[in-house]
């Protein structure tokens, strides 16, 4: 549903409302350039422009070439699509000759245009043409417009080329082989790792609601991410540039917690010797991040509801008025649904920050990221530690495919990092996972004490990585291991494990 707020004008609502549509039809899309095109045809209606174009770079010759012309006998030679752009030509030419975005009197018009790059080569132009009577205001939305539609291209086709490499990867590569390179990460979209349907899900919400000033709350469980989320709406926001402030508010006690908020005036307290500004104050003009918003005592719910209606609050010991333009963003592993009622959390609080909920999926519901997490997880210990991890085995992974992750991303970094630690051989094993993930029933043996379960998941993994290491071939695996084939091949009858996927495809 389009999202809007009293303080914006039907001008913005409309064009946030054309941003949205444009973030959806790239999602869905195989030819950016049309979406785009689509959308500035919406923006020129909606600011009453003259004329618009797109033009894109094309595989086969390298060139950019018109796809969409709106008004053109507005431009000098009547481009069509098809035709190549020209060095300092309008429309396009001109963000081309000199790589950025441009604004520019051009005769009784006002002509802006905005670049969308991949690797540093421009790949699409935005062209938009301006009554020159145009207000400030309007200029102002066409511009912050065109420039957050750009951003949407790029962050598009960024997504479309990591999701491909990784597709090609994975086709290329067994599972458990050695990682193409531990040093680069997986997919990953502002700093959030990850491309199952839920995430690419979670992704699209931000940036609808990122170039808005809509309060927005966060819902999941504790160690699914919430704070990156909440950065990647800062970051997607036209506040980027300004401060992002995290406040964890289960873990201040609430004698200090409102100061913290709001600041202190001195000789407010005791132990107040100097004037202190709160997180507002520090936030202003950017992001103030409330985690664990439904912690807050019913005294600090009252002042945090009044910020969120007119913008000021008071430090502590002080009376006077203090306006901040803060946009906050909420986040609780409670049902505040709940909390409300039972009387324990403001229902006109509860709905001001429920403004646009975005519910940040558990990890067990996002399968398809486990082994990114992982692979992410390896490189940041890599980059960080001397000691060099090269991949994970294939019982290992198998390992952390199958456990339910009660403690979501956060518990699989910790596993991860200390798997990493004991790893002697550059390689996780199954056996340098937590005891919690090492189940008799989830590694196949069926033993019942601890110590023959082990010896057991220690016997697999030995005798899955020699049939690894030779292409399948049970003979030559025993012959690496020492062992009889006789032995051998009663043990992968035990254990179920199937030779063929070992075996080199030609």
């Amino acid at each position: 549903m389009p999202l809007c707020t009293s303080s914006m004008s039907e001008m913005e609502i409309a064009v946030l409302n054309s941003l949205f549509g444009l973030s959806r039809a790239l999602l869905r899309t195989e030819e950016p350039g049309d979406a785009l095109g689509d959308f500035l045809g919406e923006l020129s209606n909606i600011l009453k422009g003259q004329a618009y174009a797109v033009c894109s770079r094309t595989n086969h010759d390298d060139v950019l070439r018109y796809v969409t012309i709106g008004g053109t006998s507005l431009f000098a030679g009547s481009p069509k699509p098809g035709q190549e752009v020209r060095l300092g030509s309008v429309p396009c030419g001109l963000a081309l000759e000199v790589d950025e975005f441009i604004q520019k009197k051009l005769n009784g018009s006002l002509l802006l245009e905005a670049p969308a790059k991949r690797g540093g080569t421009i790949v699409f132009v935005l062209s938009l043409l301006l009554l020159r009577s145009s207000g400030p205001e309007t200029v102002s939305l066409a511009a912050s417009a065109l420039k957050s539609a750009a951003q949407m291209a790029e962050e598009f086709l960024a997504m479309r080329s990591r999701l491909a490499e990784q597709i090609e990867n994975d086709n290329r590569q067994p599972r458990g082989a050695t990682l193409p390179d531990m040093d680069e990460s997986p997919v990953t979209w502002r700093g959030i790792v990850g491309n199952s349907d839920v995430i690419r899900e979670v992704f699209a919400m931000v940036k609808q609601v990122a170039g808005t000033d809509a309060s927005v709350l966060l819902l999941g469980e504790s160690g699914t991410g919430k704070e990156l989320v909440a950065r990647a709406i800062h970051q997607e926001s036209l506040r980027a540039a300004k401060p992002f402030v995290a406040v964890n508010c289960a873990a201040l006690p609430e004698s200090v917690i409102e100061s913290e908020l709001f600041g202190h005036e001195r000789g407010a307290f005791t132990g107040a010797y100097d004037q202190r500004k709160g997180r507002f104050e520090q936030a202003n003009g950017g992001t103030l991040f409330l985690d664990e918003i439904g912690e807050l005592s019913p005294g600090l719910q009252i002042k945090l509801l009044r910020f969120l209606q007119d913008h000021r609050f008071e430090r502590v010991g002080g009376n006077t008025s203090i306006e901040a333009n803060v946009r906050v963003i909420a986040a609780t592993n409670r049902n505040l649904q709940e909390a409300v009622d039972q009387g324990l959390f403001r229902a006109d609080l509860y709905y001001r920050l429920n403004v646009f909920p975005i519910n940040v999926p558990p990890l067990r519901e996002r399968g398809a990221d486990i082994l990114l997490l992982a692979d992410h997880f390896v490189a940041q210990f890599n980059k960080e530690n001397a000691k060099k991890i090269k991949r994970i085995s294939t019982p290992a992974l198998d390992l952390l495919m199958i456990y339910h992750w009660p403690g979501n991303v956060r518990e699989l970094e910790n596993c991860i990092l200390r798997a990493a630690i004991l790893s002697v051989d550059g390689v996780i094993h199954a056996y340098h996972l937590p005891p919690s993930l090492q189940s008799a029933l989830s590694t196949g043996t069926e033993p019942a004490t601890g110590l023959d379960a082990a010896i057991a998941r220690l016997e697999k993994e030995l005798i899955i990585e020699a049939l690894k290491l030779e292409n399948g071939n049970v003979a030559a695996a025993a012959r690496r291991l020492v062992a009889t084939e006789r032995r051998v091949r009663y043990a992968v009858q035990r254990y179920k494990i199937d030779t063929k996927r070992f075996k080199a495809k030609l």
